[in-house]
């Protein structure tokens, strides 16, 4: 039996790629599904991608529908946005940029099919500098084991899900978003599907080491404890270390009267004082994302979408 999908895209500058995705969309869909829709989500795009989203509604009122943001809010809320707009029952993720092959979802699909919630489709092969290369399938990596997901080694922006799962996370509103945690709060059947990934074909990434700096921190301090179990951790050895110390400089005393040595005991105060810090920063870390919440600001804020012409949170 054909499942009816939603295609969601957070669109940010790329006015030059959009007709083609949405026909190459057009073409793979028919093929493998009754009904699908698609929806572009601008994410306060500098160039006319609002105004392409428009013509293209326009054109094809039943299937694409535009959202826009009243300004840029980062890849993961718009998608947030996309994803509870969504109306048909498998959700699909993929960036506007065509790395993502719209000729592809069926694989994708496919994989759902042996009975998984969600599946990412992780490239055969990348295709950016070695650099970008090795600092994004570290962050992937380091991402997939902080939410716990044991069964998958990398995570991706391509992505097929039970629209279903939206549910585990419908009350949540918070600037700090990252859809794959959300996800993880409404199942662990996660799995991976191989596929073809192109280089861009227009324009650069926008993600680049801060940013995916950035999203690491959002993910340790936003949806995991792992932090702070480490800082516990940490201080409890180092509170062992100290009393090893104290028991060698008392044993000492009995023989040489005294410990001597400065930079020994200013090596262990500096050792001491610098894990209080770090732990004091981890802990600075928690406190923000709790304020961040407390502000109840909004993960995003629809300007105007094409069907109602009115924003709304």
């Amino acid at each position: 039996m054909k499942k009816n999908i939603s295609i969601v895209i957070p669109v940010y500058n790329s006015e030059k790629t959009l007709v083609e995705l949405i026909n190459r969309i057009d073409d793979a869909l028919s093929k493998i599904c009754a009904r699908y829709e698609i929806i572009l989500v601008n994410d306060g795009s500098r160039d006319g991608s609002w105004q392409i989203i428009r013509e293209l509604a326009r054109r094809q009122p039943s299937i694409v529908k535009g959202l826009n943001l009243m300004r840029n809010y980062g890849q993961h809320n718009a998608l947030l946005c996309g994803i509870r707009s969504a109306q048909y029952e498998v959700t699909v993720t993929l960036d506007d940029d065509l790395q993502h092959l719209p000729e592809e979802i069926y694989k994708l699909i496919d994989k759902m099919d042996e009975g998984f919630d969600v599946v990412y489709g992780i490239p055969q092969k990348l295709v950016h500098s070695p650099w970008r290369n090795f600092s994004s399938k570290a962050t992937k990596y380091f991402l997939a084991k902080i939410l716990g997901l044991n069964r998958i080694k990398y995570m991706s922006a391509f992505r097929a899900f039970k629209t279903d799962l939206r549910r585990a996370f419908e009350s949540f509103n918070s600037p700090n978003v990252i859809i794959d945690a959300l996800l993880t709060w409404g199942t662990e059947n996660f799995t991976t599907v191989d596929v073809i990934e192109q280089p861009r074909a227009q324009g650069r990434s926008n993600y680049n080491l801060v940013k995916l700096v950035k999203l690491g921190m959002i993910a340790l301090t936003g949806f995991s404890t792992y932090p702070l179990k480490f800082a516990s951790y940490t201080g409890f050895l180092l509170t062992l270390f100290g009393i090893f110390i104290l028991i060698y400089a008392i044993l000492r005393s009995f023989h040489e009267g005294s410990v001597p040595g400065f930079p020994f005991l200013a090596s262990i105060i500096s050792i001491f004082s610098g894990a209080q810090l770090f732990a004091l920063g981890i802990f600075g870390e928690y406190l923000g994302s709790i304020f961040n919440r407390s502000m109840n600001n909004p993960a995003y804020v629809l300007a105007e979408d094409n069907v109602n012409k009115k924003g709304k949170e």
